[in-house]
């Protein structure tokens, strides 16, 4: 589960306390980083405490909407990088009209654990350059809305061992389902485009990105 604020973060380690296999993030999205101070991270690092938090974020820069200042984003950012590589825990990073200035606090702050570049649309040029970085990347549904080639360019030039699908629900349920509520069932239609550009059987994606998911958050194998 993936957490936005202090108050998802928290809920989120709750709800995985009670269902195994389930594992949480905690962070603060950079559509509510605000009130983003010391105090957040000591938040943030009392809940990394509970064995079922295995990532740091969601975080990042989105100048899209820039609800916040990009320079309070960016200082948030960091912070959760920081933190991430003080924990030795993967960094969960949101971008959205700021490829650039994420690849450079990454190439700055970015720990050992890595991390994932989630819901992934920028351009196949640019997949080497976060994979040297140490990321993986991970495509939602976006890659099969009819217009999406070059997400699914992108898709399709992912290495084997950096590759992540996701469903990023309650948002970009992929077609057919379009315009519902996303969940995690409808990751299928998902998968089953990623897989025909890559040329490989949905089988085969599907224990490619389940062996990364588990390497990538330390995950045991479902028994």
């Amino acid at each position: 589960m993936v957490a936005t604020d202090l108050a998802t973060s928290q809920r989120a380690t709750e709800i995985c306390r009670d269902f195994d296999g389930w594992y949480a993030t905690v962070g603060v999205h950079p559509h509510d980083c605000g009130g983003f101070d010391a105090a957040t991270v000591n938040a943030l690092r009392d809940l990394t405490k509970d064995a079922n938090v295995r990532a740091i974020g969601e975080t990042g820069l989105d100048f899209y909407r820039e609800h916040q200042p990009p320079t309070l984003q960016e200082r948030a950012f960091r912070a959760h990088c920081r933190l991430a590589a003080e924990l030795d825990l993967p960094v969960v990073v949101h971008q959205r009209d700021s490829l650039d200035d994420v690849e450079l606090v990454l190439a700055e702050e970015l720990g050992a654990a890595g991390g994932v570049m989630h819901s992934f649309t920028g351009p196949p040029a640019s997949v080497p350059r976060f994979v040297a970085l140490g990321m993986h990347i991970s495509i939602s549904g976006i890659v099969t809305f009819k217009r999406a080639d070059e997400v699914r360019a992108t898709a399709a030039a992912v290495p084997d061992d950096r590759l992540l699908i996701e469903t990023d629900a309650p948002y970009l349920a992929p077609t057919p389902m379009r315009g519902r509520r996303n969940e995690p069932a409808y990751l299928a239609h998902t998968a089953a485009v990623v897989a025909s550009v890559r040329n490989v059987s949905v089988s085969s994606l599907r224990a490619t990105t389940t062996r990364n998911a588990r390497e990538l958050f330390r995950c045991a194998p479902t028994p």
